[in-house]
């Protein structure tokens, strides 16, 4: 499944499922997935739309660093940076979905060393997004999420 995942066919069928895969991700609290499994987490991040200030749910894959959780804006590959990164941008406080259960966290974006081994923790835990970075020139936005102390 993640050799598929890294053609531009697979890339397509996975944004197609996405609405489907949103639902059952959403009505299990993180636990199952439509297109999974292909051995990388699974999360639902809630965002604060930058415009709308509505909230956004967005599945999406994930890596672990310590306690701190990395999310990579690939978009797959897509030549546009995905809604959900601007929103932590300007909203960085969000809610992070693992396993059904949901935890506040404040999103920093990285840059230059720290954003280069973000992406290679990403790299890591599926390697789909080696791909991702070699369809596009633009510079893929990773993030930071630490959960909020009590």
């Amino acid at each position: 499944m993640t050799r598929f995942g890294k053609t531009r066919a697979g890339s397509w069928m996975v944004r197609t499922l996405t609405p489907l895969d949103r639902y059952v991700i959403e009505r299990s609290h993180g636990r199952y997935t439509v297109l999974g499994p292909i051995g990388a987490p699974t999360m639902l991040l809630t965002t604060t739309g930058a415009l709308s200030g509505l909230s956004r749910t967005t599945p999406l894959l994930f890596a672990r660093d310590g306690d701190d959780i990395l999310v990579a804006g690939s978009n797959f590959g897509q030549m546009k940076h995905p809604a959900w990164s601007k929103n932590l941008i300007e909203h960085p406080d969000a809610i992070a979905t693992v396993g059904g259960q949901a935890v506040p966290v404040t999103a920093e974006l990285l840059a230059g060393d720290a954003a280069r081994t973000g992406f290679e923790k990403m790299i890591e835990m599926t390697d789909v997004y080696a791909e991702y970075r070699n369809r596009t020139n633009r510079n893929i936005r990773v993030f930071r999420l630490r959960a909020h102390t009590a």
